[in-house]
């Protein structure tokens, strides 16, 4: 069904066809008819932050902002969600136009810049969802006009509010599309936040009689440098997990490219190979103990594949979905069973 629907979808503003596209799922899924949509993939359990996912195979944050279509979502066969970054207060995000496809490199550019109802909306709306199947993450920020010095109480107003809800929260410190926010990725500014952050991860978990996984999410942009200090820092702090990456502010293999000038993350195919190298490179830095998400530039179930191999033990799509639709996640979670499959058959799992 999405092949007849994206040449439609295509001829719209892509924002607009966004939130159309969440619109007929939504409408395809409360009438029964999301079969149409997707056929859900066979079980493949993964243990991973001591959770036991359907599936390996998930959706990133951005797409659902406020967590409005979390069943719909789940029904097209992702082991888990993430919905947000939410903030706590609503707010627009940036002027419009502000997401832009580039077909011929299958690639977005998005600068949406957080744009959410609020955090109280989203726990709303996650309160009403029945959650048949699959697991939920949510993504947290800070708002637009809150200072770098004082961040750190968005972010634990977020904590707080989300985590009775939540099977794990990612803190979101990598999105470049909010002045200054991966200032936050810098070494003493990491540790400060971070380590208040697990400070108060650990006490909800004694007030709530659960204790849910905080995972950080990190950009594709790090030096190695960078990934060295974030993977010390992670490291010592003794985080749940990391998320590798985040959107690019990178132009490579789009040069000359309409809308390539335009301001934002980009997304798609050309960040495959710069999320996998971050990945691959912060997996080196980090305690085996910390297990990472791999996400950036997942279009087939091969570059799902090539992630695991790089060291992630989940993965998740979003841009891919814009030019493959649900399909490509019943494709990701075959590629990773026979991979996971192989070395029984005498085979040898793909590296990179």
């Amino acid at each position: 069904m999405y092949s007849l629907a994206r040449p439609f979808l295509f001829g719209l503003d892509a924002e607009r066809a966004h939130g159309l596209g969440l619109t007929a799922l939504e409408t395809a899924y409360r009438s029964g008819l999301n079969p149409l949509m997707a056929r859900p993939p066979k079980p493949l359990p993964t243990k991973v932050l001591g959770l036991s996912f359907p599936n390996p195979v998930g959706l990133a944050a951005g797409l659902d902002k406020n967590g409005a279509h979390i069943d719909a979502l789940l029904s097209l066969g992702f082991g888990f969600i993430e919905i947000g970054t939410v903030t706590p207060k609503p707010q627009a995000g940036n002027p419009k136009p502000r997401m832009f496809r580039l077909p011929e490199q299958q690639a977005v550019i998005n600068r949406l810049g957080f744009n959410n109802d609020g955090v109280d909306a989203l726990v709303r709306n996650v309160a009403k969802a029945r959650r048949k199947r699959g697991l939920l993450g949510i993504n947290i920020g800070k708002n637009k006009d809150t200072p770098n010095e004082s961040a750190e109480d968005d972010y634990l107003y977020c904590l707080e509010r989300v985590y009775p809800l939540a099977d794990y929260i990612t803190v979101n410190i990598s999105s470049p599309n909010t002045a200054g926010l991966r200032e936050l990725q810098e070494e003493q500014s990491l540790r400060r936040l971070v380590g208040n952050l697990r400070e108060a991860q650990e006490k909800l978990a004694a007030r709530e009689g659960k204790r849910v996984p905080m995972l950080v999410k990190i950009a594709p942009d790090l030096s190695d440098d960078d990934i060295e200090a974030a993977g010390r820092v992670l490291g010592e702090l003794q985080v749940d997990g990391v998320i590798a990456t985040n959107t690019t502010i990178a132009r490579d293999g789009v040069e000359g490219c309409a809308h390539a000038n335009e301001m934002g993350g980009l997304s798609g195919r050309p960040l495959m190979t710069q999320s996998t190298t971050v990945l691959r490179k912060m997996r080196t830095r980090l305690p085996e103990s910390i297990p990472m998400i791999g996400v950036g530039g997942i279009l087939s179930g091969a570059d799902a594949v090539t992630k695991m191999a790089a060291g992630a033990s989940l993965v998740q799509c979003y841009s891919g979905l814009v030019y493959r639709g649900p399909a490509l996640v019943h494709e990701c979670v075959d590629a990773i069973r026979r991979r996971k499959e192989a070395p029984s058959r005498g085979h040898v799992p793909p590296t990179i």
